[in-house]
């Protein structure tokens, strides 16, 4: 029968022999690794491999570990109060704390740390167990750090520049060298990694004028103002918003200036190549003016299709300085497809071509010799010209304006922005041009002079004006005749020099017609004629009979008279 009982001493020997000689290889300060077999609500417990296992307090660890966690700890005694092993985790995370840290200095490896205070020069670091390093303000950010009190408080990662100065523990970190390298190889994947036409995510990080900025981790991507949309955009802001997560299709790739292009609107095809699927040449759409230019409008009919209405094509009547005399950005309209280029995304648009052309049926609203009203828009040195119409304007030449008067000045005679009545008298429909007439209002003086008083005839008149060549004497209401001074005298006389001082304004005289010229508005008068005349009569008494003495008239003296011979 086996002797149970000796077996079971000699195996309690057995172990504790092993266990002596186990405990004798580890020495007091070491660290070594244990496993939790047991949690309670104050305590974890250890086994480090011996006949007892260690016990660590729970406050000790950051997360509550376990059953099976591995634990580094410092073995402290090999035999405590009743035999048990003392070990202390803390002693041990302070220890694995320096080995990483030294570590991490030698291979350039990050450390985390925490901004605990804002001082002179830079940031105290907590890097944890007790150990304060210093990161310069240079060093803190790949940007210019403008309020440090933004950085207090908050967790990074930096490296260490420097664990030792003059024999002295003195840390040195850098936030901005493990930035720049983070961002380094992480946009090294992403060229590496990413082809154009890739989609990525992105934080909007800044705008400028011609776009907005992405971060795509560390690194920017630029999503320019023309690639948000394939309409119109004027403000960036309208698309995205600063802090916003997009996604984003990439469209261009330059590895060798480190340059990453973005877009929006490539989610969706390009307008432009369904373009002759939708319009045609002549056809009326409906749009919005986006953009006015001096030389004409541009208006969108469709997201990303923008066409151009030159200043010509706005209107078929008005004269147009500025597009902004007819539209305003914003405005919708009707416009015709005039032509498009799709190759480079180019439209023809009109405004006018959507109406009728005045122009074309011009000679049935306003024929010649129609009288209408119009209104006196604008004066020039040579006349006026006046809106008949809205958008038809004709032209008032001032010689057309009175029959008898000589206006030398239109603005004496007329005022811009008052109504006048006129007629057509001529039109110029391929030229677009409308002539009109005042004078034409009523009948022509100068016709009816020429009928009721003709040349040779003898007109009593009283004088209105005495100049230094002769009198204007009144003909008619509107008309007024010149005797030149020599022709004041009386006939076989010598020329007078003072025979003007023989007459004053509002005398009546008695002269002969000599000349009516309707064209030069010049009606001459003769006195030293009109005696002449009566002399003849006078003499004939004593030549002629009594029958041709009845035929003689004054006309009958002009007939054999050279009047272009007389004296001016």
């Amino acid at each position: 029968m086996v002797d149970r009982e000796s077996d079971i001493t000699e195996t309690q020997t057995d172990l504790q022999e092993e266990y002596l000689k186990t405990l004798n290889d580890i020495e007091e300060g070491q660290l070594i690794e244990g496993t939790v077999i047991e949690i309670s609500s104050e305590n974890v417990f250890v086994d480090v491999g011996y006949k007892s296992e260690g016990k660590i307090p729970l406050s000790e660890f950051k997360e509550t570990p376990v059953i099976g966690d591995k634990v580094n700890v410092i073995l402290v005694r090999k035999e405590g109060k009743g035999g048990q092993v003392v070990v202390s985790k803390g002693k041990a995370d302070v220890k694995v704390f320096w080995k990483e840290l030294k570590r991490a200095s030698q291979e350039q490896e990050a450390v985390e740390g925490t901004f605990s205070k804002s001082i002179k020069g830079g940031f105290e670091v907590d890097l944890g167990y007790g150990v304060i390093g210093f990161c310069p303000l240079s060093k803190t950010d790949v940007v210019r750090v403008e309020t440090p009190e933004e950085y207090v408080g908050k967790k990074a990662k930096f490296l260490i520049d420097r664990l030792y100065s003059e024999n002295k523990l003195k840390i040195v970190l850098s936030r901005r060298e493990y930035l720049e390298r983070d961002i380094k190889e992480k946009k090294e994947k992403f060229f590496n990694t990413t082809e154009v036409g890739d989609t990525v995510s992105g934080v909007v990080k800044s705008f400028t004028s011609f776009g907005a900025f992405i971060d795509l981790g560390g690194f920017d991507g630029l999503l320019h103002i023309n690639d948000m949309s394939w309409g119109h955009v004027t403000r960036p802001k309208d698309f995205v918003k600063k802090g916003e997560k997009v996604e984003l299709k990439v469209i261009r790739l330059d590895p060798e200036d480190q340059k990453i292009n973005l877009s929006l609107k490539h989610f969706t095809p390009d307008p432009w190549s369904l373009f002759e699927q939708k319009y045609q040449v002549d056809d009326v759409v409906k749009g919005k003016v986006t953009k006015l230019a001096d030389f004409g409008a541009f208006i969108e009919i469709e997201e990303g299709i923008e066409g151009l209405a030159h200043i010509s094509e706005l209107s078929w009547v008005k004269r147009i300085q500025h597009p902004s005399e007819l539209l305003t950005i914003g405005d919708e309209v009707e416009v015709k497809i005039l032509a498009y280029d799709i190759e480079n995304g180019r439209v023809s648009l009109g405004v006018k071509q959507v109406y009728d052309n005045p122009w074309d049926t011009i000679d049935e609203q306003f024929p010649v010799g129609k009288k209408c009203t119009g209104k006196i828009v604008k004066i020039t040195n040579a006349g006026a010209f006046v809106e008949l119409t809205e958008g038809i304007d004709g032209f008032l030449h001032i010689d057309d304006y009175s029959w008898t008067k000589r206006i030398k000045k239109p603005s004496s005679v007329l005022k811009t922005g008052t109504d006048i009545d006129v007629m057509v008298i001529g039109l110029d429909k391929e030229g677009r041009r409308i002539k009109l007439g005042v004078k034409q209002l009523s009948e022509d003086p100068w016709e009816s002079l020429i009928k009721s008083t003709p040349r040779g005839s003898v007109i009593e008149g009283e004088i209105t004006n005495i100049t230094d060549f002769g009198v204007f004497v009144k003909v008619t209401d509107d008309i007024e005749g010149l005797i030149n001074k020599y022709n004041l005298a009386e006939p076989g006389s010598d020329r007078d020099e003072d025979v003007l001082a023989k007459y004053s304004v509002g005398d009546t005289v008695k002269a002969l017609v000599t000349e009516i010229n309707p064209t030069t508005h010049r009606v001459s008068l003769s006195v030293r004629d009109y005696l002449n005349g009566i002399q003849r009569k006078e003499i004939s008494k004593y030549i002629h009979d009594e029958e041709d003495e009845s035929k003689s008239t004054f006309a009958d003296f002009f007939k054999d008279k050279d009047l272009d011979s007389t004296e001016e």
